[in-house]
């Protein structure tokens, strides 16, 4: 998933967060959110969206736990999709305004963090793993050693994304541990790997579709959709899946408690579990999706996408993260803390 910080909202219609019946407010991550779906929308049912965007699941998450947000639909990850639910942010779905929701691929209906889809619909699926120039570094990038013993190479020109949970989890894997790990061991570990690591970085940001492609970082540890908009601008950026383990994720569209434009709201959840309009938001982000009937009407680059299709080799290394317990996250939460001073 592109997933860059910006702030403008990219708007089909009226500025701000009107309420008025016609309109729906979603709130996605940057840089995710085909144009070309939006016009079809409107087209079809003079509904206009304003997309709003965000840069990390914990930003999407506080904002609307603030309220007065406005919004109504909202992307989450797999694994944030139960604290929604659990913390009532999103509500169930009343299936019966759904008839495309039979359209969600066997695989992705009976999900661990959505037990038959009740709560959340497949937006896009990907993985984590380091995005590298190869013209820059010839060496293995299917290891988290990229971005955690840094070659010398890449020292000063490596970015890593600042997604929490992805970036504690990849040192956590690097250093012989599960997700959501308690082993204080292990964790120490992965502590002192990223802090011994992090001198050599660049940066701490989003962008990475744009900064790779105009080669203002030779790496990234990234997600594999910016990746691929990346190599296709600049043919020498690869995509690598760290040996040691790599996060999975699927992020999928919400229902606020709090929407005012509930009816809307219903009518682009269908909309976009239609397999041609699926195919849509996978073009223009390049990650794949979880709607059945979808693959005729994707990009025929994307077919044989090495971003996409896992090579087999790396498969059994992704892991899709789980919801972590108190303690977990407490820990992670603490790593990320210290990473950032």
């Amino acid at each position: 998933m592109t997933r860059f910080l910006t702030t403008a909202a990219l708007l089909l219609g009226t500025t701000g967060l009107a309420q008025a019946e016609g309109t729906l407010q979603l709130y996605n991550w940057g840089n995710y959110t085909s144009p070309e779906l939006l016009a079809k929308f409107e087209a079809e049912t003079g509904i206009k969206v304003t997309v709003t965007d965000y840069d990390s699941n914990d930003v999407a998450l506080a904002k609307i736990e603030a309220g007065g947000h406005g919004f109504d639909l909202v992307v989450p990850s797999a694994n944030y999709v139960p604290i929604w639910v659990e913390k009532g942010l999103a509500v169930e779905f009343d299936l019966s305004k759904l008839p495309n929701h039979a359209n969600i691929a066997p695989e992705w209906k009976d999900v661990e963090w959505d037990k038959g889809r009740t709560h959340s619909i497949p937006w896009q699926w990907g993985s984590t793993g380091m995005a590298v120039n190869t013209a820059v570094y010839g060496g293995d990038i299917n290891t988290s050693a990229v971005f955690l013993n840094v070659p010398d190479e890449l020292k000063g020109k490596i970015n890593v994304v600042p997604e929490m949970n992805d970036i504690v989890n990849l040192a956590v894997m690097a250093n012989g541990g599960q997700p959501c790990s308690e082993d204080t061991v292990v964790l120490k570990a992965a502590r002192d790997a990223l802090l011994a690591a992090k001198p050599d970085w660049l940066s701490m940001d989003y962008g990475a579709t744009e900064n790779l492609s105009n080669n203002n970082w030779a790496a990234s540890v990234n997600w594999n959709g910016s990746t691929m908009r990346a190599r296709l601008a600049n043919p020498t950026v690869a995509y690598g899946y760290p040996k040691e383990g790599y996060p999975l994720f699927m992020d999928s569209v919400m229902l606020l408690s709090d929407a005012q434009n509930v009816e809307e709201a219903y009518k682009f959840l269908d909309f976009i579990m239609v397999p041609e309009n699926a195919a849509m938001i996978s073009a223009f982000a390049r990650y794949a999706n979880g709607i059945a009937g979808s693959e005729p009407f994707m990009p025929e680059d994307m077919k044989t996408a090495p971003e996409v299709m896992i090579p087999e080799e790396f498969k059994a290394a992704g892991v899709f993260l789980p919801t972590c317990g108190p303690k977990a996250q407490e820990y992670i939460t603490a790593i990320w803390t210290e990473l950032q001073k």
